[in-house]
């Protein structure tokens, strides 16, 4: 026997509240409202540098930088993974904003996890890969640096 559409239309509405309901248990308000409504996603064209990697559960996060007076001015992340990977992805760039190189590489998962606020135990590794992969566009961008003064002084 068929479905009417408003019998299916009540089957989507209670798996869209369980798993909302679910996210808002495993993520609390603060990360609930970030997978709902992400910041920060996207690569940015104008990048000054960048960096990526992939974790051992196969989920890849990229992290983009725009600098001014060696500060970041902007940054975004993407990734292909899973909504933990987004959330930390996210997060890490909104701990970017307006710091310096020093201070990006004295970040730390756990600066990441606090920010959210409550995340399942099993997903931490997911803050860890964005900020390793933060690090990495860090490390970029001094590159980038010492490079151009290199050759600039030829």
């Amino acid at each position: 026997m068929a479905m009417t559409d408003k019998e299916f239309e009540t089957v989507v509405q209670q798996l869209q509240d369980q798993v909302f309901s679910d996210a808002k248990q495993a993520y609390g308000a603060k990360g609930f409202d970030r997978w709902r409504n992400p910041r920060y996603s996207g690569p940015l064209a104008d990048a000054d540098a960048s960096g990526g990697l992939k974790g051992g559960c196969g989920d890849t996060i990229n992290i983009f930088l725009k600098f001014k007076d060696n500060r970041v001015e902007k940054a975004s992340y993407t990734t292909d993974g899973c909504g933990s990977s987004a959330l930390c992805g996210s997060f890490t760039a909104e701990l970017a904003h307006d710091r310096n190189p020093e201070e990006l590489l004295e970040l730390e998962p756990d600066d990441v996890l606090n920010m959210i606020g409550t995340f399942p135990d099993e997903e931490r590794h997911c803050a860890t890969l964005a900020i390793k992969a933060l690090q990495e566009a860090v490390n970029n961008y001094m590159i980038g640096i010492v490079s151009n003064r290199r050759w600039g002084d030829r």
